[in-house]
């Protein structure tokens, strides 16, 4: 008899202990917000929220707001909607709300990294000093060669004013990635005098091998995130990342030329803090995602913008060519090709501009937080929430803020000045009389903003800024309207679209 108690009340206590794991006995305590569980225990909205991340998080805030909690996929989700709560979170100390617990479980996933603790101060230390400032000039020096290798190397043997035919993504996509990595992550080395021609074949052929490999992986990259893909998926995703494991492991990492400073010294600390090799090479993996998975997409998106604009198109073009003209530079038929520097790249108002509008209309991050405390905000608005232990608060910008009418009017259209004055400053947004500090956000906020951002925005513009005056370019079909986005990449940064645009070219002069 004992024992029949004995496994009853194990029997029950398994149960109940199952029951709270799905969520069955969570109840919402004062000042939380709304708490919305959906109908299926533990997976919660998951599905609706991996459907259509935008739409679902649209029709919650008309349910219940600007704050509310969702469950999705075993965690509870609190989405803060209004801009004004936004920088009391960004702000709250790392011991209540730290953005490293998602983000470690996440490149462990898909990289197969599992980061140290010193991984994020490397990464900061290293980029504030050779992504931005002096460090930032002399990369974007790199990457003006590695555009000059991949985009204009033949232009000055006079070659006929030819249209040729691309897919406009896939040409952005591959110019703009390659052009990074060679930048970031070096070249071949010359075998012997007079060989710097072979080596420059090389890095074009490698890179453009590597650029194929890297696609088949980034369609992959949304549901692996999630933990969605089928078997057979599942197996290819593990093969890709072997590749790349090998290709940027240590041994042929080091037996390039030009290797920039901040993957060089990114590796040298790794090693310092006594990461093993192989897990070296899995951070080049994940460094390289996070340099070039979003700026190729970025830039295809602010080319069709402009090609769809003609006016925006004529302005941002003008612009190129008067900074060439005041450098003292000119496009003409068989000179060498332009050099374009830092210093030229920040005399371009209108093509920061349009830039930004892009970044507003298609970058949509998903910004967490891991709630390692029960934590009370109090907004500079006054309102006061409670978020709970265990829990995750998340910003989705794209919704509440870039696609805002209240911020931006008429946000679904590209105005390419939007953000610029017409002296050349930088505009002021406002929503409700109150003037906003958030008011674009596609590079995070707080200390989770992307470190790379600057030479991003350079290695874009750059691309950019050589079509425009290097090249005619056209839509093969005027009349096509804008693609949509690709919706399972809520989330992850820069959309891409669901189909293809056909574009020509041919050089200018």
């Amino acid at each position: 008899m004992v024992l029949w108690v004995i496994l009853l009340c194990a029997l029950v206590s398994s149960l109940l202990g199952g029951l709270y794991v799905l969520g069955v006995f969570r109840r919402r305590r004062p000042h939380e917000p709304p708490l919305d569980k959906g109908t299926i225990p533990w997976l919660g909205y998951l599905l609706e929220f991996r459907k259509d991340s935008s739409e679902f998080l649209k029709r919650m805030q008309r349910k219940h707001g600007d704050v509310f909690t969702v469950l999705i996929g075993g965690y509870y989700f609190t989405f803060v909607m209004d801009p004004f709560y936004f920088g009391t979170i960004v702000k709250e100390s790392r011991s209540k709300l730290d953005f490293r617990t998602n983000a470690a479980q996440l490149v462990l996933r898909v990289f197969g990294y599992k980061p140290i603790e010193a991984t994020h101060s490397i990464v900061h230390a290293a980029s504030t000093k050779h992504l931005m400032g002096d460090g930032l000039t002399v990369l974007t020096q790199a990457t003006m060669e590695s555009f000059r290798k991949l985009l204009l190397f033949n232009l000055s043997s006079g070659e006929k004013r030819v249209w040729q035919e691309e897919n406009l993504f896939h040409y952005c996509y591959n110019v703009v990635f390659r052009a990074g990595y060679l930048a970031l992550f070096g070249t071949e080395p010359p075998q012997g005098a007079g060989n710097k021609e072979k080596a420059e074949e090389q890095d074009r052929l490698h890179s453009n091998q590597l650029f194929q490999e890297f696609r088949k992986y980034d369609r992959l990259f949304p549901r692996l995130a999630f933990s969605l893909l089928p078997p057979k998926d599942k197996r290819e995703a593990e093969q890709l990342k072997r590749h790349f494991w090998n290709v940027l492991s240590m041994k042929k990492v080091w037996q390039k030329d030009n290797i920039s400073g901040w993957i060089s010294e990114q590796v040298q600390l790794l090693a310092e803090n006594g990461v093993p090799e192989y897990m070296r090479g899995r951070f080049m993996f994940m460094l390289l995602w996070a340099s070039q998975g979003n700026t190729g997409p970025t830039a295809f998106w602010l080319l069709l913008y402009l090609l769809k604009h003609p006016e925006a198109l004529k302005a941002v073009r003008d612009e190129v060519d008067k900074v060439l003209r005041e450098s003292r530079q000119e496009v003409k038929a068989g000179s060498p090709p332009v050099t374009v520097t830092r210093d030229m790249l920040n005399q371009t108002p209108l093509l920061d501009s349009a830039l930004e509008e892009t970044l507003r209309l298609v970058a949509a991050p998903l910004l967490v937080r891991a709630v390692l405390e029960d934590t009370h905000l109090r907004t500079g608005s006054g309102t006061e929430f409670t978020l709970r232990k265990g829990d995750r608060v998340a910003l989705f910008p794209h919704i509440s803020v870039q696609m805002n009418p209240e911020i931006h009017e008429e946000p679904h259209k590209f105005k390419y000045d939007r953000f610029v004055n017409p002296d050349g400053t930088r505009k002021d947004f406002y929503r409700n009389g109150k003037k906003l500090k958030f008011v674009n956000m596609p590079w995070g906020a707080g200390v989770s903003t992307c470190p790379g951002r600057f030479f991003a925005t350079a290695e874009m513009k750059l691309f950019v800024f050589l079509m425009l005056s290097h090249f005619d370019l056209e839509l093969v079909s005027e009349e096509e309207e804008i693609p949509a986005i690709d919706i399972s990449r809520w989330g992850f940064g820069t959309m891409q679209p669901v189909h293809d645009i056909r574009f020509r070219y041919r050089p200018r002069f």
